[in-house]
């Protein structure tokens, strides 16, 4: 069986936030106010069917989804932008492949000892956040 993901995880850090959301075509105001976050992720997970909350602030995102399975997802927490999705497995890494308006566009999750990283991709720009479980 991969790795649990199951945890509450607090934001630690992030590399390449402000490049990543420009090329999402976020506003100004919004990517500042993005930059200064510090989000909390609550991670369920039982088998291959996830449930993932991310909290701030500023704007509050969830997502379920089962691995394998396309879905419907409903980006308000970032850009209003719909896709349709799929997370698959990647060793011990989950890979989401997000197909809408926006080429090359998804997210990984994978943990190393106590952090949960989320590398967020889009047309060329990659952005990494780092989470220590709570």
């Amino acid at each position: 069986m991969p790795v649990d993901f199951s945890g509450t995880w607090n934001f630690v850090r992030s590399e390449n936030l402000e490049a990543y959301m420009l090329t999402l075509g976020i506003d100004f105001a919004t990517r500042k106010i993005a930059n200064m976050l510090k989000p909390q992720k609550f991670i369920k997970q039982e088998g291959d069917v996830f449930s993932i909350q991310t909290t701030s602030t500023f704007r509050n995102y969830s997502v379920k989804f089962k691995i394998g399975e396309e879905f419907d997802e409903d980006n308000k927490g970032l850009d209003n932008r719909k896709c349709r999705s799929v997370v698959t497995w990647d060793k011990d890494k989950i890979v989401c492949t997000q197909n809408g308006e926006k080429k090359n566009r998804g997210w990984s999750h994978w943990i190393e000892g106590d952090e949960l990283y989320l590398e967020l991709r889009c047309e060329g720009q990659t952005s990494t956040q780092v989470f220590k479980r709570a």
